[in-house]
């Protein structure tokens, strides 16, 4: 079993064409777990093994991998930079201690930068900062940090300075030790050379070197006093203080490369044991205790009872993988679990550790672990595994609702239970995506969030399970809700089954500010507890079905004003049923109203597009945000309704000679304010 203090778990995450992968494949290569460096453009890396991925280019899926450095264990997520699967990144997230954010040299600070940043700040992670690509055209350190300090407003501490510039670059100056590294270009980059720093650098690099020490005095009162104390600090003494500020998320290090060219990537490693946390310096995982109904804390002992959550499901011919993380005790091969969050037993047949697509068997996994199981039956993404003597529940996760959604079915009626069974499948391994059926036409509906994110289950399904499916196009999945108050009431009076049924409901509904989706306000007093989660539980389960066109209803506040209750007819099952008859009444006397999903999109093109892309985006009502210049390029940031967006990567393609990229993600609902063809509302 190896020293908790020695694991690190960590995620490397960042813009779509960041270089994760590209980086990743350097790490795997210099710490010896793989022998061969793979290429993302040639479909070789070793971290995107899917076939999609390797045909498109990009990361689909999170994938994890162990690897060792300086006798540290390191446990690696790499996620996608796409947004249509953003959720890959927030699962990966929940159960990690520590980042690696890469950003471009050129670029800087993309909108899938900014996503991905505040995602780790919910989880108060304390991160590394990767600038890569320092050997392109128009690569600008100092550009990109002061975007960061910026639109990320955070203290940025650079540890290092480039040596060369663009296709020149070929080493860093490190400010702790003041040596210089020097990669020898056109070689794997295994070995570097440690020397003086050149001449025409020492000013530079000692102005550099006061800066961050004087940064470390702001943020650390202990290195403060020692500087105070001592006037010279040792490379010792700053390393405490970055891995002090690190830790607290008061700075992030700031480390410079080039993986391409296989520079730059062991100092960030040395970056990744000695600045960013072990699982014993973050702070103990909290719950709810079954038994007791009060939040408990677990710290990462490994003789301790079990705990873990299972941040990811896949989808195998062979049964569910899970990806789990250990919190606390140990998982034996064969041991039988509590699933807290459903209250089933769950049986452990196999544990792996994981290397991308390859599982090597172990017999045990302790407490700081990231690891596969197998036998999982019922555990779904975000479930807490926990022994039964210890039953403990973690916290949920969230996931944003689907904005576009395909009619499918198979091919043949002989396949029908078959892609119901696949379909289930996928959903439980994905929570992003949905299933649902059109009452009014009777078509099955897979929901998503975007056209990738739907053409990859697709595909998934005619290779992976062998189904030939049937696709309408894509359309856009509105929403409804009210835009003023209003009531409804409903009375149950009636024989089920030989039992009498009785209930009486009264609502008042009244719309909700953007996001906040629901909320249930109860004005009737002495209410039986059975009787009122009956209410609640039939207008939660008619908010999927809206009265206008049949679309999920959203921000809107019921409130309970009365109610009627029989002493010996009134039963759950009337009160569900009146509470949705008064709730249907209420929406329709509020004035409801469709709402659409409107797209962030921001745009990177070369500046003699710019007039064309302006006026494609106008035709689309779209609206500019931000216009920025970014050395041989434009950065536009825009809105525009999701309706006018299908199709529109081979529109930029075929508007820019295909030199022009594009990232789109859910910004808001807005109402919808023309007419639809094929839309009817009722």
């Amino acid at each position: 079993m190896i020293d908790l203090r020695n694991i690190r778990n960590i995620s490397i995450i960042a813009h779509i064409d960041a270089g994760k992968t590209t980086t990743t494949e350097r790490i795997l290569y210099y710490t010896g777990k793989i022998q061969r460096m793979g290429d993302v453009d040639e479909g070789t890396a070793t971290m995107d093994y899917w076939e999609q991925e390797r045909e498109r280019g990009i990361t689909i899926i999170a994938a994890t991998t162990t690897c060792y450095w300086r006798d540290t264990r390191i446990n690696i997520v790499d996620t996608p930079g796409h947004v249509d699967f953003t959720a890959e990144v927030e699962k990966s997230l929940m159960v990690i201690d520590g980042a690696v954010v890469i950003f471009s040299a050129v670029e800087g600070v993309e909108s899938q930068s900014e996503t991905v940043w505040y995602q780790a700040d919910r989880h108060n992670l304390p991160r590394l900062i990767y600038i890569n690509k320092l050997d392109r055209i128009g690569a600008d350190y100092e550009s990109v940090i002061r975007m960061m300090e910026e639109r990320l407003n955070i203290v940025a501490l650079p540890l290092q300075l480039p040596i060369g510039k663009e296709a020149e670059f070929h080493g860093v100056i490190d400010l702790v030790s003041e040596r210089a590294l020097i990669w020898q270009l056109g070689t794997d980059g295994s070995h570097y050379d440690v020397t003086d720093i050149p001449e025409p650098l020492i000013s530079e690099s000692k102005v550099a070197h006061e800066e961050l020490i004087e940064k470390l005095a702001d943020l650390d009162d202990e290195f403060a006093e020692i500087y105070l104390e001592k006037g010279e600090i040792s490379p010792t003494h700053i390393k405490h203080a970055i891995r002090r500020v690190t830790l607290s998320t008061k700075a992030f290090p700031v480390y410079l490369g080039a993986s391409l060219r296989n520079v730059g990537v062991q100092p960030l490693l040395d970056g990744i044991v000695d600045y960013l946390p072990s699982p014993v310096e973050r702070p103990p995982i909290k719950g709810v205790s079954i038994k007791t109904h009060k939040e408990v804390e677990r710290a990462p002992n490994p003789e301790s009872a079990f705990l873990g959550k299972v941040f990811k499901i896949q989808a195998t011919p062979h049964g569910d993988l899970g990806y789990l993380r250990i919190y606390a005790g140990k998982l034996k091969k064969g041991d039988v679990v509590l699933n807290t969050t459903r209250n089933v037993k769950e049986r452990i047949s196999q544990i792996f550790l994981l290397h991308a697509n390859e599982r090597t068997p172990v017999k045990v996994a302790h407490a700081g672990e990231i690891v596969g199981i197998m036998g999982i039956k019922a555990t779904r993404t975000g479930d807490t595994l926990a022994a039964p003597s210890s039953p403990i529940v973690l916290g949920s996760m969230k996931f944003p609702d689907p904005v576009i959604y395909v009619s499918i079915e198979p091919k043949t009626m002989a396949e029908e239970d078959k892609l119901e069974s696949v379909l289930e499948r996928l959903v439980h391994e994905d929570p992003t995506l949905r299933v649902r059926l059109d009452e009014e036409t009777g078509q099955r509906l897979l929901e998503g969030m975007g056209e990738l994110h739907l053409e990859v289950i697709i595909e998934r399904l005619r290779r992976e399970f062998k189904l030939d499916v049937r696709t309408g196009k894509p359309q856009v999945a509105y929403r409804e809700t009210i835009t003023e108050t209003g009531t409804g009431e409903a009375k149950v009076d009636r024989d089920v089954g030989g039992k009498h049924h009785y209930a009486y409901v009264k609502l008042q509904v009244e719309p909700l500010p953007r996001g906040e989706y629901f909320a249930f306000v109860n004005q009737v007093p002495d209410i039986p507890a059975t009787f009122l989660n009956a209410i609640e539980r039939g207008i939660r389960e008619n908010m999927g079905v809206g009265p206008l066109a049949g679309y999920p209803v959203i921000d809107v506040k019921a409130t309970l004003m009365g109610v009627d209750i029989h002493p010996t007819d009134s039963t759950e099952l009337a009160f569900t049923e009146a509470s949705a008859f008064a709730f249907r009444k209420a929406l329709s006397s509020a004035k409801p109203i469709l709402l659409e999903p409107i797209m962030k999109l921001e745009i990177i093109i070369p500046m003699e597009y710019l007039g064309v892309i302006l006026d494609d985006l106008n035709a689309r009502d779209g609206k500019i945000k931000v216009m920025e210049n970014r050395g041989s390029r434009y950065v536009v940031i825009a809105t525009c309704p999701l309706r006018k967006l299908f199709g529109y990567a081979t529109t930029i393609r075929s508007l820019t000679q295909g030199r022009g990229i594009y990232m789109m993600e859910f910004e808001t609902y807005e109402p919808l304010t023309e007419s639809i063809p094929g839309l009817t509302t009722t």
